[in-house]
């Protein structure tokens, strides 16, 4: 039989942490990765793990994730294929009568539900003339607004609590609005502390990266904060493991330093 149809798949999934650190700075200097994850691992990281909330692989996760208004949502085609996959869906069946979009969906063991999303709920909602894809496309807006309620109402668990991005993309962002006499918000929970024995796994692969150039003490500092708390001793342990600067012979150094003067 044809090897390309019995040979095992190539895979990018990361195994670890380490692995999607380095991932995620490969592809962030990738010309071909959508705009919101050019240049920034963090935005990277973020949506592989997401990706790998929903069973998306990390490719199609960058390319089916958006951040809007600094938040991560799901494009309306991946979510649709996301249910549709799901062992829990029974049928989806979207219609347009010009006006109105309708989707009726079933999941199993559960009575059908049907949204609809009409011009009406549009002009309600302030959404009818806006520039944009309301003016250029309003069918297909209307479909995404009736399908992220129907999906979102009837397979949360499948999406996993994620928005999605068409809709998204009409809510203004959000402003804080807390006035200042207030006492300030709870701080947001502390990080897991990241433990000697991760620290001992990847120091190796660690100074490996370094010292081939492919990152740096500071980097790797943090986007392992990103997700856990480091001690003080565990971020010099990393500084560490730059490589010192050859201190230069006494005789050299006089002789720099004379011919500073000299061109003074």
């Amino acid at each position: 039989m044809n090897e390309l149809t019995t040979g095992e798949r190539f895979s990018l999934t990361p195994q670890s942490l380490d692995e999607a650190m380095r991932f995620a700075e490969i592809l962030s200097e990738s010309t071909i990765v959508p705009k919101d994850f050019a240049r920034n691992p963090g935005n990277i990281l973020v949506a592989i793990q997401w990706g790998m909330e929903l069973g998306l692989q990390p490719m199609q996760a960058m390319q089916n994730i958006a951040v809007i208004n600094e938040r991560p949502a799901l494009w309306g085609d991946a979510v649709i294929a996301l249910v549709r996959s799901s062992p829990l869906c029974e049928y989806i069946y979207e219609s347009d009568d010009g006006s109105t979009a309708t989707i009726r969906v079933k999941r199993r063991g559960e009575e059908e539900q049907i949204r609809t999303f009409s011009m009406e709920d549009a002009q309600k909602a302030g959404l009818q003339g806006k520039s944009g894809p309301w003016t250029q496309y309003p069918k297909r807006m209307r479909q995404m607004r009736a399908r992220a309620f129907a999906l979102r109402d009837v397979f949360p668990d499948v999406l996993r609590g994620m928005p999605i991005a068409e809709e998204v993309m009409d809510t203004p962002a959000e402003r804080d609005i807390t006035p200042r006499h207030q006492p300030a918000q709870k701080a947001p929970a502390a990080l897991p502390d990241y433990t000697e024995a991760q620290m001992q796994e990847n120091k190796a692969a660690w100074r490996e990266a370094i010292q081939a150039g492919k990152t740096r003490a500071e980097r790797i500092i943090s986007m392992v904060s990103s997700k856990y708390t480091l001690t003080d001793s565990q971020k010099q342990a990393i500084r560490n493991l730059e490589p010192l600067e050859p201190e230069k012979d006494a005789f050299v150094a006089d002789m720099e330093r004379a011919e500073q003067e000299q061109d003074q």
